[in-house]
């Protein structure tokens, strides 16, 4: 299953931006993103390309499905959690290693 994980925009570089996903940051690509994007605007990450834009009226229920897919199904065998989790986990890894 291909997902994309929702972010917001923290800082922009040229092509590149560094997004929160979830308390992870980590950077991505602006090339193929749909709208133009600002710092502060939630985009979803796709293989380390932000492809959509997410309008500002649906932030709120974008973040509140993903918030039910990582804490409402803990402990089962969810594989939509499992990608997003591993996700979040990835981009952690990089962090760490600085």
């Amino acid at each position: 299953m291909c997902l994309g994980v929702p972010g917001r925009i923290l800082a922009i570089d040229g092509l590149e931006a560094t997004v929160d996903f979830f308390g992870a940051s980590k950077r991505i690509r602006l090339d193929i993103v749909d709208a133009p994007v600002a710092v502060g605007d939630y985009v979803l990450n796709h293989v380390g390309f932000a492809i959509k834009r997410i309008p500002d009226e649906e932030v709120g229920e974008t973040l509140a499905l993903f918030d039910s897919i990582l804490h409402g199904t803990a402990g089962t065998d969810d594989l939509m959690a499992a990608d997003v989790l591993g996700e979040i986990e990835a981009a952690q890894e990089e962090v760490d290693r600085g």
